[in-house]
Formats: structure tokens, sequence, C-alpha cells
């Protein structure tokens, strides 16, 4: 019994110290196998942080998201329309950004690089920011808003922009500055000033591209600036260091009765004047009673005296042949109308119309612009040619279309492009020729404030077929610049020209402008004649075939 009580307890003492035994191997193996997937873990981990992460993104992230709606957000703030911010640069957005690009000079890609970039945002925030001198560039500025782009870019490339600002009024400093000192000696204000007819005039005097600018104080109606004899006028001309002002005293104050070489000015032969040394204050001399005319009359040399009897039988012409009073200047004209664009914050838009005949005054100077664009890019083929030479040359067409521009004031538009296209026939000038002429005569013209030349061009290119152009006579006639005002007429150029809803722009895409153009035109054409039936397209006046030989 004995012994089989000392057996079992050495046989359950055995099972007990094999178990402990077995259990200590199983909790080392554990504890080794634990350690080393640690370190093989470990190891797998290091692994894969030195490894390239390859991940799939659906799209941008958001960090790069909210950078694109960042540089939306700018752009829209600058007028470059992109659309509701998305962060998603697509083709609108591109279109937007290339629009920026060529304000400020950049290379024109679509992608901002990182400057642009940085010059963008940096103005933006400087906008939003305020401050008196964010009010001061946006106030003398003559892009207003878009002027801090301008001034950003500058300061960031080290130059500085704040002695080259523009002046008030949308006019060089040097401009300005002469604005304010006459109205400082006349009742009107500066601001009532420069929206004066007549008062600044634009024109490239010395060949440089540049614009140069004319004051004429006799608009101002004050005698301080007059004399006896005449009225004191101020011509800026460009150079590389800013404006040099030259005074006159004249009774002529327009483009053509000036010669220009370099920063110097002179009056052409056929103007009485004394010359007066820039800067100087009141002219000396008698003074006169104020001048109320908007615009001097000047005398045409060339003409019979108007007191002069009339031939027997002829009608009596009291005004030397049709220019004795000088008509107005569309450059002038949508200078004015461009400061008021500016001041409005950007171009009248088709849901935001208020003023149906300033929305229609804004597209005339827009079409205007591109369609001196338009021939100087055709100039920059011709060899040899400079405006001077090109201006001379299209001069000669003016006594050839005087009658053709003259029944756009006193006859419906088919009879009028009925006799034009008899003169196209007999040009003796090929379709293409005759076309591309027309076209650097229409810029030529509207460049030197030449109407006739102007809206003869444009009549021979609607004869050729480009109907489009034909907007341009409609403009003239709504507005009363360079034919009379009639706004019946008018709509008979309009509904020709403009296209109706549903179909594209214009063909000869007159820009920049918003893309409901042709919407807008006809909307407001439709304000200002009254509101009366919607103006439908008008069927097109078929060209007569040459005449056989």
């Amino acid at each position: 019994m004995k012994n089989g009580i000392l057996t079992t307890t050495a046989l359950t003492a055995a099972l007990i110290i094999g178990g402990m035994g077995q259990a200590r191997a199983d909790v080392g193996s554990a504890i080794a196998g634990g350690i080393i997937g640690g370190i093989i873990g470990g190891a797998i981990q290091r692994d894969q942080q030195r490894r390239p992460r390859y991940v799939v993104s659906s799209g941008a992230t958001s960090a790069a998201r909210q950078l694109a709606r960042d540089v939306q957000t700018a752009l829209n703030h600058f007028y470059f329309n992109v659309g509701a911010p998305d962060g998603v640069l697509g083709r609108q957005s591109r279109a937007g950004i290339s629009q920026y690009q060529a304000y400020l000079s950049f290379p024109v890609t679509g992608e901002l690089a990182e400057f642009e970039r940085q010059v963008l945002i940096t103005a933006y925030q400087r906008s939003i920011a305020g401050g008196a001198e964010v009010t001061r560039v946006v106030q003398r500025h003559r892009d207003g808003q878009r002027g801090l782009l301008e001034v950003v870019r500058d300061e960031l490339r080290g130059g500085g922009s704040r002695a080259r600002l523009a002046g008030a009024y949308g006019l060089p400093p040097e401009v300005a500055d002469a604005v304010d000192e006459i109205a400082a000696s006349s009742d009107p204000s500066a601001e009532q000033l420069v929206q004066r007819s007549g008062f600044v005039q634009l024109a490239d005097l010395n060949g440089d591209g540049r614009t140069d600018y004319i004051i004429d104080t006799s608009v101002t109606g004050s005698a301080f600036w007059c004399n006896a004899q005449a009225c004191t006028v101020q011509v800026f001309v460009s150079t590389p260091d800013g404006y040099v002002r030259n005074d006159f005293q004249s009774n002529s104050a327009t483009p053509a009765a000036f010669e220009c070489l370099r920063s110097s000015c002179r009056l052409n032969d056929t103007a009485t004047v004394s010359v007066a040394t820039a800067g100087t204050s009141a002219p000396a001399g008698a003074v006169a009673p104020p001048v109320a005319a908007a615009q001097p009359m000047v005398q045409n040399p060339t003409a019979a005296s108007p007191a002069a009897a009339a031939p027997a039988g002829a009608v009596p012409n009291f005004f030397g042949g049709g220019s004795g009073v000088q008509q107005a200047s569309l450059a002038s004209h949508c200078n004015r109308v461009a400061l008021v664009t500016s001041s409005n914050g950007g171009y009248t838009e088709l849901n935001a119309m208020v003023d149906p005949l300033f929305a229609l005054n804004e597209q005339f100077c827009l079409a205007r612009s591109y369609a001196i664009a338009e021939g100087e890019a055709l100039v920059s083929q011709v060899v040899g040619a400079t405006p001077q030479s090109i201006a001379a040359q299209c001069q000669g067409l003016e006594p050839l279309l005087q009658s053709h521009v003259a029944a756009l004031s006193v006859q419906p538009r088919d009879i009028v492009l009925q006799g034009v296209t008899q003169f196209v026939l007999t040009s003796g000038m090929s379709g293409p020729d005759l076309s591309g002429t027309a076209r650097i005569c229409l810029s030529s013209g509207y460049l030197t404030d030449n109407q006739t030349v102007a809206i003869g061009s444009a009549l021979i290119l609607v004869a050729l077929g480009e109907a489009s152009y034909g907007e341009l006579p409609g403009h003239h006639l709504m507005q009363g610049i360079g034919a009379s005002l009639r706004r019946d007429f008018a709509v008979q150029w309009f509904r020709s020209s403009i296209p109706a809803d549903g179909t594209a722009l214009t063909e000869v895409a007159f820009r920049p402008g918003p893309e409901s153009r042709n919407a807008l035109i006809r909307a407001a054409v439709d304000g200002v004649m009254g509101g009366g039936q919607p103006m439908a397209p008008m069927p097109t006046l078929p060209v007569p075939a040459a005449p056989e030989k």
C-alpha cells in the first residue's frame, strides 16, 4: 500500500514537473516568437516606410482644390470671369488666366507660373484688406480695381510702381494734374470736365504707338484760360519717361491741327497760334467772354467765307462746306465711356442693364477697339507700311465714299448698300484685296478719328457680304457720331448684322465682350426704341452680279 502511494506520488510529481517544463518551453517559445515577430514586423514597417507610396486618387487633393479655388476667386475679383469657384481649373478658368496674363504682359499660356499666382493672390488679399493705399490706387488707376495687379507685380519685381501710377480720372498723372489745375479756375469740377465732349481728346500724335492727350480749355466755359483770340490748348505727348506738355493758344483743338516729333509739337501752318511755355498759368492778353460751346468752331481754311454770297440757283451754305463745325470725336467719346465703365466696375451685363443707350455705347467702343486691332495686325504684314503712310492712303477713300456715307443718314439700309455695291463693282479690285484694304482703312479711320473713312470702309465690307460689320453704321446712327442721329435707320442695320437667339456670336466676333453680346445689343436696341416689338433678323440684301463685259 505504502509502495503504491509512493509510486503514485512520484508519477504525479513527474507529471507536474514535466508540465511545468512544457509550460516554460511554451512561454519561452511565445516570448521568442513575440520578439522575432516584433523584429520582423518592425523590419516590414521600416521597409514600407522606405518604399514610395502609390495612392490612386480620384482627383486633386483638398489642398490643391483650395489653391485652385483661391485662384478662381481672385480672378473673379479682378473681373476675369471664370464662373463659380469649384477648385477645378477647367477651360473657363484657363481662359480667365490667359486674360489675366495678357493684362500684365505675362506669357499667355493659360497656366499660372508661381510668380504669376503670387501676384494674383497678393493683390487679391491686399484688395480685400483695403486701406488708404488701396483706395488711392483704385481711384487713380485707369483700370480701377485691376490697377492693384500692376502695382503688386512691379513691387514683387523690385522696381516699384508707385511713382508711375496712373493719375485720377483714368488719365496719366501729368494729364490728371493738368485737369485739376484747370478745374481749380473754373466752375465745373474735374470729374465733370472729363465728361464734357471735346475737353480731353486722344490720338497718337508722335507716332510712337502710345496714346497722347489734347486738353481744350475752351470747353470749360471759363475765361481764365482764354484771351481775345483763342484759348489754351495743352498737348501731352508720350515719352519713355512719361508725358511732356506743350501749351498753345489756338482755336483749333483737334489732332489734325498738331504735328509732333518725339516730345515736341507744333501747330500746322493752317492754324493761327501763339506758343506758350509749358506749365504757365493763365495766358496773357485781353480776357474773352466765357466759351459756351462744347467744341470750338474751327474755320475750314480751304472753304470760302460763310458770309460770301451763294452762286445764283445754289443752296446757301453758312458752315463753310460742311466742316465749319467740328464733328464729335469718337476717340474722346470712347474715352469717357471707358471712364464710366471703370467706375461702374465693369461692362454692362444683360441681366443687369439699366441704361440701354450706355450699354450700346460700351459695345460701340469695344467694336471700335477690335476693328483697330484687326487692322493693325494686317498692317504688320505690309512691308514698309507705317501708320502715317497708311492713313495718308486711306484718306484718299474719303472723297470717293463721302456720298455713300452721307446717304447713310437719309436713306434706308438697302438703298445705301445698292450704291456701295456699285462702287465695289467698279473699283477694279478683287474681293479679297478690297476686303483687306477696307479692314485696314477701317482701323486707320478710327485711329485718326476720320469717321468718313471708317464708316465708308465698314460699308464696303457689308457690300462684300460681311454683314456683321453693319453693326458699326448702326452704332454711328444710334449715337449720332459721324452720321446724323437716325435711330430708325440704326435699327435696320442692327437687325441685319446681329444674329438671333441661339446662334453664335457675330461672325466678326467683336471682342472683348460678354458671351451674351448679341442678346445684349438686341435688348439694348429694344430698350432705346421704347421697348416696342423685339428686334428680329432682317433679310439680307442680295449682292448684284457684276455687269457683263
